[in-house]
């Protein structure tokens, strides 16, 4: 699994998070998505790397500036998985 974070520019209240949401989720297979306009950002949570491209131009079709992506490993963190060894 990879963990995407996109920072975008635009996004002025929860409408904005829904529209941005639903384009990434009919653009790409994804495990999770959410925004926030509050941070400025999307998170998104898959099991492959989206190219950066594909993923600035769904944005910027949504109406939305991308200024940053960075993606790293994603391990899920289960309840107990402090006590396992």
């Amino acid at each position: 699994m990879v963990k995407i974070t996109v920072g975008i520019e635009g996004m002025a209240c929860g409408m904005c998070e829904t529209h941005i949401n639903e384009a990434v989720r009919k653009a790409f297979q994804v495990k999770k998505v959410t925004s926030s306009h509050t941070k400025k950002q999307t998170v998104i949570l898959a099991e492959k790397d989206i190219p950066e491209q594909e993923l600035k131009n769904v944005v910027a079709n949504a109406g939305y500036d991308v200024v940053s992506v960075s993606s790293e490993p994603y391990e899920k963190k289960g309840l107990f998985s402090a006590f396992r060894g």
